[in-house]
């Protein structure tokens, strides 16, 4: 059975050009509500773990150094079959790719730079969200 929950990070490309107000504002207006907010900034320890999956790839140093470039914002949202439908929300990895009107295409800069996180599965989100918020910090 899907989760109802699903993890988000608002990535330093969109803090920095003011896009987290109306990409919050997009992902209310298409039905999530929000469990947990955090404005923070990665340490390059905090990225490295976070990312740790893709330590062997060849854009994994860049990968850290873009996430430690300035404050992100970290959420846990909710809607019935969330992972799916944030998923389609935000769109492909490559705003080239990412179909009209999604949150990649309307704000990212690059397959690098876009925009925003999403996790891929149900157990995926459970371990990221747990990564950013404690159990007091989740309503």
């Amino acid at each position: 059975m899907a989760s109802n929950r699903t993890f988000t990070m608002i990535k330093p490309d969109a803090v920095e050009n003011g896009y987290a107000g109306a990409i919050l504002n997009e992902i209310i207006e298409a039905g999530f509500s929000v469990k947990a907010l955090k404005f923070t900034q990665l340490s390059r320890v905090q990225a490295q773990s976070f990312y740790g999956v893709h330590k062997e790839r060849p854009f994994f140093g860049d990968l850290v150094e873009f996430m430690i470039s300035g404050p992100i914002y970290a959420a846990i949202l909710e809607k019935d079959q969330a992972v799916a439908d944030f998923r389609t929300l935000i769109g492909a990895t490559n705003p080239k790719e990412a179909k009209e009107g999604t949150i990649r295409n309307k704000y990212a800069q690059s397959i690098d730079a876009n925009a925003i996180h999403g996790s891929d599965s149900d157990e995926n989100a459970a371990v990221e969200g747990s990564f950013f918020f404690s159990q007091l910090e989740i309503i």
